[in-house]
C-alpha cells in the first residue's frame, strides 16, 4: 500500500531528465563600414582630426606598417613611424578590450546555460532524453485509443488499424489538413481488408465467424464504414471524417477483439496460481458525495448524489493485475471505501487489510514486446514506452507496495488524472512506465474532476468479462 509513497510520487513532479541543453552561443561582431565625413583618431595624448581623403592615406599606411612589422619586426619606414606611433596603442588597446569582453560573454553563457565544448567531458552534462522532448512521441492520449493498441489481434487488422489511426493525427493539423494523405491511408486499409480477407476471416473462433463476417462487411462493403469515410475526405468535411473515423475504429476494435479470445502468451511458472484476466472486463464505480452535494452532469442534466464511472480492465497487458484486481472487486472489497485525492490521483483507501488482495508483481507490458516484464519498470530515457500508458486521463494502476517498488499494493489502486503542465515536452508523464497500468476509465471521465477526499464508492462490480476471470484452484 503505498498512501505516502505514491502520493510523493504523484503530487512532485520529478524529471526524468535534466533541462535541455542550450545550443551552442554564436557571437556576431559586426563592424559598422559606414563613415562621417570627418574621422578621430584617438591616441594618449590629442584627437587628431583627419579628412576622407587622409583618411584613405592613413589606414594604408597603417596596413602596410602593420604588414611589415610582422615580417620584418625591426623595420618600418621613417614615414610611418609617428603614424604607427600614434594609432598601434590604440589599435592594442582596442584588441585587449574586444578580447576581454568576448571572453567574459562566453564565460557568463557557460554558467547560465552549460554549452558542451569540444573536448570536454563534463560529468554535470548527461545524455539528451530525445523520447521525452520529441514532437513525434506518439502516445495514446485516450484510453479508447489505448485500449485499441493493446489488442494482440491478426497482423493484418493491425496494419488496417495503423493506417487509421494516423488520420487521429492529421487532424489535428489546423487550417490546411493533409487530406491527400487521409485518402491515401484510407485507400491503403480498404485495399489490405480486401486483399487479406481470407486470412482475417480464418483468424476468428468457429463460434464467433458469422459476428466477425458482419463487422468484416459493415467495414469493406460499397456502402460500408470505410467507403463513407473516403466520401467525407473527399468533400474535405474534418466533422464528418472524425465522426466517420471513431465508427470505422470502433468496428475494428471489435473484430480484433473477436480475433484474441485469450493470452498470447504463457504466464511464468511461479505466477501460474494466481488469479488472472485473460481478455477484458468492465468494472462499474458508484460513488457517492460524502460531505451530502450533488455530482453535476458536465454536459448539463439534473444534479444527482451519486455517478457511474466505468473502467475497462486489460488482461491481455496485465493479467496478473487485473485478475486480482477483479477478484476484489468480486470479494467486495471496495463497497463503502472511502477515497482521497492529491493533484494528480485519486487514490482508493489503502486499509482495507493486507490479507485481502495478494502481492502481485509489478507488471508492464512494453511497446513493441509481446508479453509482460515483472518486478522491473521501464526506462523512458531508453525510448521504453508502455503498451499501456499512465500519461491517459483516467488512468487507473495500481499502488507501489509499501516494502518494495517491485510490487504492487495487494488491493490500493488509483486513477491518475494526466496534466500536461506535469510533463515533459514529449507530453509523457514523470511516472510514465514506474506503475502498473491495468484500465482506463471510458465512462464517467467528468466525474473524476468533481471527487474530493472523504467521497465514497458506495458499490464495485464486475459488469462484464466474469468469464475471463481465471481463479486459482488452491488458495495461495
Amino acid at each position: 500500500m503505498l498512501p505516502a509513497k505514491t502520493c510523493n510520487n504523484l503530487a512532485m513532479a520529478v524529471p526524468l531528465s535534466s533541462p535541455l541543453i542550450s545550443p551552442k552561443p554564436s557571437i556576431n561582431i559586426s563592424i559598422n563600414t559606414s563613415v562621417s565625413r570627418r574621422y578621430c583618431a584617438l591616441t594618449p595624448r590629442s584627437f587628431i582630426p583627419l579628412n576622407r581623403t587622409a583618411t584613405k592615406s592613413f589606414q594604408s599606411k597603417l596596413v602596410s606598417c602593420i604588414l611589415s612589422k610582422l615580417e620584418h619586426p625591426t623595420e618600418c619606414s621613417d614615414n610611418h613611424k609617428t603614424d604607427t606611433k600614434s594609432c598601434l596603442p590604440v589599435l592594442q588597446h582596442g584588441i585587449m578590450r574586444l578580447g576581454a569582453a568576448v571572453s567574459a560573454a562566453v564565460f557568463i553563457i557557460q554558467l547560465i546555460s552549460p554549452v558542451p565544448l569540444s573536448g570536454w567531458d563534463a560529468p554535470f552534462l548527461p545524455p539528451a532524453n530525445a523520447v521525452l522532448y520529441s514532437p513525434d512521441t506518439k502516445v495514446p492520449r485516450t484510453g479508447e485509443l489505448a485500449l485499441r493498441k493493446a489488442i494482440p489481434a491478426n497482423t493484418n487488422m493491425k496494419s488496417i488499424q495503423n493506417s487509421l489511426e494516423e488520420l487521429s493525427y492529421l487532424l489535428r493539423i489546423p487550417q490546411r489538413k493533409p487530406y491527400g494523405t487521409m485518402e491515401g491511408n484510407v485507400k491503403k486499409a480498404l485495399k489490405i481488408a480486401v486483399d487479406e480477407k481470407d486470412s482475417i476471416l480464418a483468424s476468428l473462433p468457429a463460434d464467433q465467424k458469422e459476428k466477425g463476417l458482419a463487422l468484416y462487411t459493415s467495414l469493406t462493403d460499397e456502402k460500408g464504414e470505410l467507403q463513407a469515410l473516403l466520401r467525407y475526405i473527399k468533400d474535405k468535411d474534418p466533422d464528418r471524417v472524425s465522426v466517420a473515423l471513431a465508427s470505422s475504429l470502433d468496428s475494428i476494435a471489435q473484430l480484433e477483439l473477436l480475433q484474441a479470445p485469450g493470452l498470447s502468451f504463457l504466464l511464468p511458472a511461479q505466477y501460474s496460481n494466481y488469479p488472472r484476466l485473460t481478455g477484458r472486463a468492465v468494472v462499474e464505480f458508484l460513488v457517492e458525495k460524502g460531505d451530502g452535494s450533488m455530482f453535476t452532469p458536465q454536459s448539463g442534466g439534473v444534479p444527482r448524489k451519486a455517478a457511474t464511472i466505468q473502467v475497462v480492465l486489460d488482461g491481455y497487458s496485465a493479467p496478473l493485475t487485473t485478475g486480482n484486481f477483479a477478484k476484489l472487486v468480486n470479494d467486495g472489497a471496495y463497497d463503502g471505501m472511502k477515497l482521497k485525492c492529491t493533484d494528480q490521483a485519486i487514490l482508493s483507501d489503502g486499509g482495507i487489510g493486507k490479507s485481502v488482495g495478494y502481492s502481485v508483481p509489478l507488471e508492464i507490458m512494453p511497446s513493441g514486446q509481446f508479453e509482460p516484464l515483472y518486478k522491473t519498470t521501464l526506462s523512458i530515457q531508453d525510448g521504453e514506452l508502455p503498451v499501456l500508458p499512465l500519461s491517459v486521463y483516467g488512468a487507473v494502476a495500481m499502488a507501489h507496495d509499501d516494502v518494495s517498488e517491485e510490487y504492487s499494493s495487494p488491493n490500493q489502486f488509483f486513477f491518475y488524472l494526466y496534466d500536461k503542465s506535469y510533463s515533459g515536452l514529449g507530453g509523457l508523464s514523470f511516472d510514465e512506465g514506474q506503475f502498473s497500468v491495468f484500465g482506463y476509465t471510458t465512462i464517467g471521465r467528468d466525474v473524476l474532476p468533481q471527487i474530493k477526499t472523504g467521497d465514497v464508492v458506495r458499490s464495485a462490480k464486475l459488469v462484464e468479462g466474469q468469464d475471463n476471470l481465471v481463479l486459482p484452484a488452491e488458495n495461495l
